[in-house]
């Protein structure tokens, strides 16, 4: 068997596997699997919200499923271990099943929608897309979509950290498919981040130790030295010069009188008035 060929079977097995537990062990809130193939065998791991149901009395519920595994799929050594699942809300696969439960008792779909939303929201989910398509309201089919929170679309991490679930719904009008795509609260989205603060330089602690020593270490007080004393400087009085008399030119038979605001005089030997304030030129023998 070539390859491609053998993956394919490998995946079809798988789905016609999930596909008998869902029909199986709806009862038990069947919540999904996971197969590993080991030297010994093939592990089985069923998901459920009530493992004593998937176990039965004695075992053998248990027992029936690993015999229909070996008989009708052809797996080698099942073993079969059920773990119970302490959130429902946060399965998408069980979340789905309870939305198409409550659809097919009559729920109008957009309140079922809505309050599945809330539910797994509250419980802690980064995120949660529910689409529900089919004959809703009318004669043709149309999808109606409900989503909260961060949901990844494309790449590598919406493969592997998105929990996905789907169920169906049979009504009068047609079959209502109900899937539920969940981003678990343990899982690190990429791409996002966070500040931190960050530490102090370790020179700078070290010098703010160092200070605080100081600090605590007492004053060391020196004996003060003598300062000579600077004499203060003395005030120069200014020098009073003595002015000297300028000589008398008006003295001699002299006439005074006021004319106006003026002062004037008249000497014997001239005939005119002139101003007292007048200096007179000296004659040089």
């Amino acid at each position: 068997m070539g390859v491609e060929r053998k993956f394919v079977k490998s995946g079809l097995d798988r789905a016609q596997i999930a596909e008998y537990f869902g029909k199986q062990l709806e009862r038990a809130g069947y919540g999904g699997m996971n197969i590993n193939r080991t030297p010994m065998g093939t592990q089985v791991t069923i998901f459920a919200e009530k493992p004593g149901m998937i176990i039965g009395k004695g075992g053998k519920t248990i027992h029936k499923l690993t015999h229909d595994l070996e008989s009708v799929f052809r797996i080698d050594n099942p073993q079969i271990d059920v773990q119970e699942v302490r959130v429902p809300e946060l399965n998408a696969k069980m979340m789905a099943s309870r939305l198409a439960g409550a659809i097919e008792r009559g729920l109008y779909f957009r309140k079922a929608g809505h309050n599945m939303l809330r539910r797994i929201m509250e419980s802690g989910a980064l995120g949660c897309e529910i689409d529900i398509a089919g004959k809703l309201t009318g004669p043709r089919k149309r999808t109606e979509k409900f989503v909260a929170g961060n949901m990844l679309h494309a790449g590598n991490p919406a493969m592997e950290l998105v929990d996905k679930g789907f169920a169906i719904a049979i009504k009068k009008l047609g079959i209502i498919g109900c899937r539920v795509r969940i981003v678990p609260p343990s899982v690190t989205l990429p791409g996002r981040f966070k500040t931190v603060k960050g530490q102090e330089p370790q020179a700078e602690v070290q010098k703010q130790a160092g200070i605080a020593e100081l600090v605590k270490t007492p004053a060391i007080v020196k004996p003060e030295t003598p300062v000579a004393k600077v004499p203060e400087p003395v005030e120069a009085k200014p020098e009073v010069v003595e002015q000297q008399k300028a000589p008398d030119l008006h003295a001699g038979d002299v006439e005074e009188r006021m004319h106006g605001d003026v002062k004037e005089h008249k000497h014997a030997e001239y005939d005119y008035w002139h101003p007292a304030s007048r200096m007179h030129k000296t004659e040089e023998n």
